[in-house]
Formats: C-alpha cells, structure tokens, sequence
C-alpha cells in the first residue's frame, strides 16, 4: 500500500496508533444495515420469509444480483501478508490492521464497501483458487501487500479465470499515480516521452508496472534502464534475474545504478532509504526528473537531492514533503469507473485513461476547499504540484468517468452509462449530501434558464474585492449559474483578479457606485423611501455610496435580479441596507432560514438570524413561507412548532407555539403542522408515534420553528459543529427580492451555495411576478 506519512517519534507514534485501534471498540470498521431491520416486519422482509423473493429471482436471472444485493458495490481487499508497506513478511494475522484501512480508503474516497480477507496461503494455486472461490460475493478484487514474483501470477491467474475487476494495487497503483506526475513533469521541462531516458532503482512488483505504464504512455523501452540489489539489469545478465526482469533487460555498457544515471532525464525509485546520493544525481540531464518513492523513507530526501540539483523536479511518497505519490488518488476512483460499468476487468486502456486523468486535473486551478484541508497551503500547477492532492474531492469525478468511459469503449463493460451529466451527479452524492443538494439546486437553474428562454439571473455582489467572493464566482461563472456583477473600484477589482490568477473573471462587469449613472436617481429613490424616517436627500446620497446601499437598489429597480453580501462585516449591518432599501414582502416576515442536509431528507430551521422574539402570528407566516420552500423541492412540509414541552397546555412560549400552530391551519388547512412539541419528539417518527398518538404529524417534521432568536441560532451553530448533518445557510427569506446575507465565517463553498440558492429564488420570484 504506496501511502505513507512523515515519522513522528517512533514511540509516541505507536502508543498513539495503538490507543487508536483499540479504543472504543477494537479495530477500525464495523457493519451498518442499509435498511431499517428495527421492527419484526422489516426482519421479516431482509430474512425469512421474505428473502426468498429475490433468491429465486437471482437463481433464474444471475445477473439480478445487482439489483437485490450489495454485490455491485463490494470489494474484496485480499492480501496474504507477505509483503506489507515497511514491515515485509509479516504474515497474514498482522497484516489486517493495513487491510481494514485500505477498507476505510475505499469507503471513504470513492463510497465502495470493503471486506478485508487476510488468506493463510502462501502457494499460489493455493490462493488463487481461494479467491476464485470468492467470486460470487464481490463485485471486484483489490490484491494488496503480496510478494514478487508470485504478486505477477497471481494477478494474471485472476484476470485469466475471473469475470469480476481483479487489480494488485501495489503494482498498478504507483505506477499510474506515477505516471501522470511523469507526464505533467515533462509538460513543465518540455520534454517528449518518446526522447525520455529512465534510471529505475528496484525490480519489483511497483516498478514493473510503472515501467509498463511509462512504456504505454509512450517511452520506448530501451530508453529505460532498470536497477536491482545486484546493479543494472542488462541484455545477458543470468544472475538474479526471472521473466519479469527479462522484459526490461536493457542494452547499456552500464553495470551500477550511478553509471545508469549519467544524462538520464528521470530517476524513479522504488526500492530501500538512502539508495542515492547527491553526488550521483550532479551527472544527470538538465532539470532532472527525481521521483523517489520508497517508503516509509526514500531513496534521498528532497533536500539533499534539491542541494545537488537545485533545477530539479522531486516526488517522494510522503506526505511532508511536495507531490506526494499517493496510491488513494487511484484505486477508490477505478475501482468506482469500474463496479458502475461492472467491467470484467480493469485493462491497461482503463488504466491509462485514469493517468490521463489524474494528469489534466493537476493543470486545472485549485478550489480553495483543497487548500482549507491542508492548512490554508496553496497550491498551483508547476514543479511542487505536479498530481492532484489525494484530499482533492475533484478525484473522484475526473477519474471515475474517464475509467467507466475507457471500460465502455474497450469493450470490458457489461453496464452502460447513457447519461453522464446524471453519472457525474451521483458520483457527488459520494461526497456528503450538501453536493447533492446543490447540484439538484444547480440543475434547476439550468433547467429554469432554459425552460425561459431568458438569460441567467444576475447577482450583485457589494464585496467585489473580497478574496472570498472572487474565488466563490470562478465556480460560479465556470457552472453557468449567473451573470455576477462586481462593485468597487474597477482598477482594485481587477488587480485582485489578477493577483488571485482568476482569468474566468476578467471580463466581469465592475461597478463603482459613485460613478455610475443612475447614482443620482437611486439616491433619490433611497431619499423617498426613508424621508420619513428621518433621512435627508444629502444622507441619502451619502448612503448610497455604501455598496450593499447601492446594490440593494439595483435589486429594488430591477437591474439586478438578487444579491449576496456578508462576508467581510457583520450580520445586522449587512442585512440593514436590504431591508430598508428591498423591503419586506406584502404579507410576509423577514427571517433567517437554515437548511440541515441529512443523508435521506433536509430540514429547515428558523428564524435563526433577524427576529428577537417573533410573534405567533410572525412564527404562523414563517410556517407559510417556509411551506412554499419545501414545495418548490417537491417535499411535502411537515411543521413543527418548539418548545420546551409536549403537548402539556403550558403558558409562555408554549402557548405562544400552540397559537402560531392554530394561525396556519386557518390560513392553509392543507398543510401538516402541530405543536407545541419538542425538538426530539419533532424530529423522531417512533416517539411521535409510541407517545403522541395523536399528532397530526405522519412522519418527522422537517420545518422546525423555534421559540425565539436564541434557540434558533443556538441549534443551527450546534449543528454546524456537532450534528452528522450538514448545515447550509443563513438565507434571508420573506423580502420583496432575492437577497441573501453571508456570515463573515463563510467559506469559499458556503458562498457558493449561497450563490446557486440566491439565483434560484430569483428565479422563483421572476415567474411570480410574471404570473401575477
């Protein structure tokens, strides 16, 4: 398993990993059923009686198994211990902790589930006919920490007599992670592969693939020279040598691996700590190539190999030092192009086009959630980021497709994807179901776009020189979600574009209040508005020259469909301009609005940001507006007033949530709505059902109305930190426009979100009025 990290102290290290495995439970991983087993009803359908339904159906039409079963999303990682990472033959008992981990990089990168087999069998027809017997369990085999030779033959013996993916990660794993950070290495030297000259230290399993996989990307094979503990494997050399080593027998006077590196182009190493110096590095090619992978420590550390050769571009395996050559940028992905098409194999076509990938992604700029999840570092195309980070969520839905493609058009397939604009949309589902939801709200404004004919809604963003806000709209604008107008001083705005190497923006559209045209005219209208709240015409114009002023006017007079503000101040001077200058809708309350994505439905919660103490009529108009969002998703709303009680008649608040209960079903009987209740009790179908009875609830609530301010904010700040859920929001609901306030913690994807959302109620409202 090709991942390794920096080396802590040794025995802090091992007492903390030991602590870790053991405590709470032993191990790392444990089973969940996918289906509610918790009544005797359900156990009756997941086993007898009712399972013999798709038995029978599976034993006339096999195929059905991946209809009924978990087949097509299981994987086995299978390893027999005998050569794990740093540790060698350890044996299959001790090699179980690194297979159950292998399992949780699966799940946890790509949504595949794992069982990890430890097999007692050294002798090769032995295990392979072990887990040929396995075949009709797993929907793929992940072969991990076996030894050369017998690692070679037991793959090809697998791939030969089994209709299920079988792939020894140890090989081909480095060698595509390799070999996109090869090809993107030669883009930044200008080099051709076909004129590459390659020095590999080490002769087994992960260096004769990577030799493979550099010959199929297109270096010719006499162009790589390959070492083992005994020197250069040359044409003629009898000693230590098999038919593996025989294929890359090279024609060179060269006998010891520094000879070999004389005016080499590429060092790749595979092979023991400390196997090069400096001094043998100073004799190679201008800006050589230096990829020392051996693991846990390399064959030279980056900087002694950057004392040698200061133009030189290094990969190691670890993750302290630049490019990291980590096998989790690969396996999860395959293995996930490959179960979704159910290829019988995973063939060298399906593996290039994972390199090929993996190798264009570097060269795309890098989200600012990448850097957030390795400390705030920035990362950009060029000698010290030659491959993806293997936190780079992006992974997945770059490589996964190019492997399902490259499974269709080689002919390994058995299933296939028609639609990958929906491929693409479940592979995000992977992710959390924050990117489902958003990707369904983007769909919808896409659809909504088209369905109108009309242009994309254009938002107004006051914060136009915020970094935040400008890394936000390069998503934004690469989607196709809304035309983004900017305002500041265009020359500020621009440098920071600049700065930020944001070219998608530079032909935004850059406001400056004060200068522009209906300056005056918007000042006058601001004045007429609030004259009788105290404000002169000279205030007015002072006012207006505040941007979130002057874009809640553009808002108002219709040269902008919404807006999004927030980021760099605080919340109630933020929403102040959009409330005196937008307003609030007829018959409607401003209120704050939180949405909690869990991983089967969504909540909303509010009013967790404007409203102290909100009446029961104020809390009875929340309910409506909040009806009208869950309609707009096809979700049926189910409202639930809190409290700090169930049902018991108390005064205070509970009262105040009974009577908002009564004022909603007065004005629409249609909708569910009961109260007061706890927020368990709310949120719980079974205590519902067990102890109330009565409640006019048929399943948990999801509108969540809250006593006041307090509670509210308390609950979706909790959430944020604590819950299983995720959390999205704050959304200004209840005025006459599209306008939503950002909280100044924000990130780069919460604006995004806040962005999609913000036009698809623009959209909403457009049609309203349009339909009025």
């Amino acid at each position: 398993m090709a991942t390794s990290n920096s080396n802590p102290t040794p025995n802090n290290l091992d007492q903390e990993a030991l602590h870790f495995h053991q405590f709470p439970k032993p191990g790392k991983i444990e089973i969940h059923s996918s289906k509610p087993c918790n009544t005797e009803k359900a156990l009756s359908l997941a086993y007898s009686p009712g399972v013999a339904a798709p038995c029978r159906v599976i034993a006339k039409e096999p195929d059905k198994v991946y209809d009924y079963t978990a087949k097509g999303n299981l994987v086995a990682v299978i390893s027999n211990g005998t050569a794990v990472l740093g540790l060698g033959n350890i044996g299959p008992l001790a090699s179980k902790p690194v297979m159950e981990g292998k399992g949780i990089l699966f799940k946890q990168f790509a949504g595949i589930d794992v069982f990890d087999i430890e097999l007692s069998a050294l002798d090769v027809d032995e295990f392979c006919k072990a887990v040929k017997a396995l075949e009709p369990t797993f929907g793929g085999v992940n072969l991990e920490d076996i030894k050369a030779p017998e690692c070679f033959e037991i793959e090809e013996r697998l791939k030969k007599e089994m209709r299920i993916p079988v792939f020894h990660d140890d090989q081909h794993g480095t060698a595509i992670i390799s070999g996109a950070a090869m090809i993107n290495a030669c883009h930044i030297t200008s080099r051709k592969l076909r004129d590459l000259k390659i020095v590999m230290n080490g002769a087994g399993a992960s260096s004769i693939a990577c030799a493979k996989i550099f010959v199929s990307l297109g270096v010719p094979r006499d162009n790589i020279i390959m070492c083992d503990s005994s020197g250069v494997i040359y044409r003629g050399r009898k000693e230590g040598m098999n038919k593996y080593k025989d294929e890359f027998a090279a024609p060179t006077e060269a006998r010891t691996l520094a000879q070999a590196l004389h005016g080499a182009d590429m060092f790749v190493g595979l092979s023991v700590a400390g196997a090069v110096t400096g001094e043998m590095l100073k004799p190679m090619a201008k800006n050589p190539i230096i990829f020392a992978m051996a693991n846990p420590d390399p064959e030279i550390l980056p900087p002694e190999a950057r004392a040698a050769r200061p133009d030189a571009i290094i990969a190691t395996g670890r993750s302290d030092f630049p490019n990291q050559v980590n096998n989790v940028l690969g396996f999860p992905s395959i293995f996930r192009g490959a179960l979704d098409t159910r290829a019988t194999m995973i063939n060298e076509e399906m593996k290039l086009a994972a390199v090929h990938a993996l190798a264009k992604l570097a060269r795309e700029d890098v989200p600012e959630k990448v850097s957030a999840a390795y400390g705030g570092q920035s990362f950009k195309f060029g000698p010290d980021y030659l491959i993806p980070k293997p936190f780079d969520p992006r992974v997945l839905m770059w490589v996964a497709p190019a492997v399902a493609k490259a499974s269709m058009d080689s002919g390994v397939a058995r299933k296939k994807i028609e639609d990958w604009e929906k491929y693409r949309d479940s592979l995000e589902a992977y992710q959390g179901p924050e990117k489902v939801f958003i990707r369904s709200a983007i769909n919808k404004v896409r659809f909504n776009t088209e369905a109108a004919g009309t242009g994309l809604p254009r938002i107004v963003f006051p914060e136009g020189s915020s970094s935040k806000i400008l890394k936000s709209l390069a998503t934004i604008v690469e989607e196709k979600i809304c035309q983004p107008i900017l305002l500041g001083y265009p020359d500020r705005v621009r440098e920071k574009i600049t700065s930020l190497n944001l070219d998608v923006l530079k032909d935004l559209p850059v406001i400056h209040p004060s200068s522009h045209p209906k300056f005056k005219a918007y000042a006058e209208e601001l004045w007429k508005r609030r004259q009788r709240k105290g404000v002169t015409l000279g205030e007015a114009e002072k006012l207006m020259s505040d941007p979130n002023y002057f874009a809640s006017m553009m808002v108002a007079q219709n040269d902008a469909d919404g807006l999004v503000t927030g980021s760099t101040m605080k919340y109630g001077e933020a929403v102040k301009p959009v409330l005196q200058t937008i307003g609030v809708a007829k018959d409607a309350v401003a209120a704050g609005l939180n949405i909690v994505l869990l991983e089967d439905r969504f909540l909303l919660l509010l009013d967790t940001t404007v409203n102290f103490d909100p009446t029961a009529e104020q809390l009875s108009t929340m309910a409506l507006q909040a009806a009208r969002v869950m309609e707009y998703f096809g979700q049926k709303p189910r409202i639930a007033m809190l409290s700090y009680s169930n049902f018991t008649g108390s005064e205070g608040s509970p009262a105040k949530m009974r009577k908002a209960v009564d004022l909603v079903k007065a004005k629409r009987p249609d909708l569910m709505v009961d109260g007061d209740m706890q927020a368990d009790t709310a949120v719980n179908s079974e205590i519902m059902k067990r102890i109330f009875p009565f409640c006019e609830l048929d399943d948990s609530a999801n509108i969540l109305l809250f006593p006041n301010l307090e509670a509210a904010n308390i609950a979706y700040k909790l959430l944020q930190q604590l819950g299983k859920g995720e959390v999205i929001g704050p959304f200004l609901m209840g005025v006459r426009r599209s306008a939503n306030v950002l909280q100044r913690t924000t990130t780069v994807d919460a604006i995004v979100n806040s962005v999609v959302l913000t036009a698809l109620e623009a959209q909403y409202l457009i049609e309203r009025r349009k339909n009025r």
